[in-house]
């Protein structure tokens, strides 16, 4: 859109604030997080005259970490006054530690690499923020994810650098009726263009970073609070020590930070996790595309599938990780366990985490990669 003429730019801006309807069109609590996202959300569904509020939802933060929540409740305030909407307060500490915390732990403890975004948006966002909506009347929930639904389908969001479909693929098709993305369909820079054209509080506040009850705190050191971890090897794939680790738990497939390599040349380019032994506490690198590939599974199980959109073939396309390339699959039953088969060479596929199909531009569904198939 951002690409078309300054005249078209203009008429797209103001197809979007057309006058208010008369009468509500229903009542829509919308989680506003302190963020601009969220904000102008909440100003395009007034202006299309429905009955919002604004619901800051506290999660779970540790002791050890700066605590951010208050000033986001305030941001979040600041906008509820702003647009003239009612303003409610969540506190799903409990549920979001137990829900999200707690099984992303327990995940890496396995070896595991989870999706605490995917948690979150199954466990709170979509759980017991919706249920708890319902008991107080509202009729939708929305959110300023970048996704759409249409047509009862949910599909990528417009703006393909900020796309979180990846992140949405446990929502269920009863719900995408009540649920509402109202930047969905609109580019970065057209959010921000419309928080300062309706005088936001946010409207120049920066994006977040990282997983929200984390901050600025990387995940291995997040990690070390939890999980016992010492020191290994780390080995290239003729089983030679090359370099430290600083424990085989904290590392994902694909990574190439974190570890330190000794035994390299000055023309070495970045050497990239293939593997990891949780017994020996070792972690495999290597920094030769050819042989990355050659490493990387071509057939996985996969386990709690969800389908929004039932496929109507086998063949489709999938991510294995947020704003990866779309990788050309195959689904398949081995006994009776759904499995995939990787039609192109994939590179860092890490089990525990997503896998996400898509038929275009619609999202279908998910599910866990378990394990590789021998």
């Amino acid at each position: 859109m951002l690409a078309l003429s300054k005249n078209m730019w203009r008429i797209n801006l103001s197809s979007l604030t057309a006058a208010r309807p008369k009468r509500p069109r229903g009542r829509v609590f919308l989680g506003l997080s302190g963020g601009v996202d969220s904000a102008v959300s909440a100003a395009l569904l007034k202006r299309q005259g429905f009955d919002v509020t604004g619901v800051f939802i506290k999660v779970w933060q540790p002791d050890f970490l700066p605590c951010s929540w208050r000033e986001e409740r305030r941001d979040a305030m600041k906008v509820a006054i702003a647009l003239d909407i009612p303003f409610l307060f969540f506190d799903f500490e409990e549920e979001y530690k137990r829900g999200v915390v707690d099984k992303m732990i327990a995940e890496y403890k396995a070896g595991r690499t989870p999706n605490p975004d995917v948690l979150c948006n199954k466990e709170i966002k979509f759980g017991v923020f919706w249920k708890k909506a319902k008991e107080l009347g509202a009729d939708y929930i929305a959110t300023g994810h970048y996704a759409r639904i249409e047509k009862d389908k949910l599909k990528e969001g417009r703006d393909q650098d900020k796309d979180q479909s990846y992140f949405l693929w446990t929502l269920k098709p009863d719900d995408l009726p009540h649920i509402f993305f109202p930047v969905g369909g609109l580019e970065k820079k057209a959010v921000r263009a419309l928080a300062r054209r309706y005088h936001l509080p946010v409207a120049e506040k920066k994006d977040s970073q990282g997983i929200c009850f984390i901050g600025d705190v990387g995940m291995d050191e997040f990690l070390t609070y939890f999980i016992s971890t010492e020191p290994g090897q780390v080995l290239n794939t003729k089983d030679e020590a090359i370099g430290t680790h600083n424990g085989a738990l904290l590392y994902t497939i694909g990574e190439r930070h974190g570890f330190e390599v000794f035994k390299k040349s000055p023309t070495d380019g970045a050497f990239y996790i293939v593997s990891k032994n949780l017994k020996a506490n070792t972690i495999t690198v290597s920094n030769k595309e050819p042989e990355i590939i050659s490493l990387s599974p071509t057939e996985i199980t996969i386990k709690h599938v969800n389908w929004i959109t039932e496929p109507l073939a086998s063949l489709l396309s999938a991510r294995i990780r947020y704003r990866g390339e779309k990788i050309p699959i195959s689904l398949f039953l081995a006994g009776k366990e759904l499995c995939v088969e990787f039609q192109a060479p994939v590179r860092g596929l890490s089990l525990g985490q997503s896998i996400v199909f898509y038929d275009g531009d619609v999202c279908l569904g998910g599910a866990v990669m378990d394990r590789v198939l021998e």
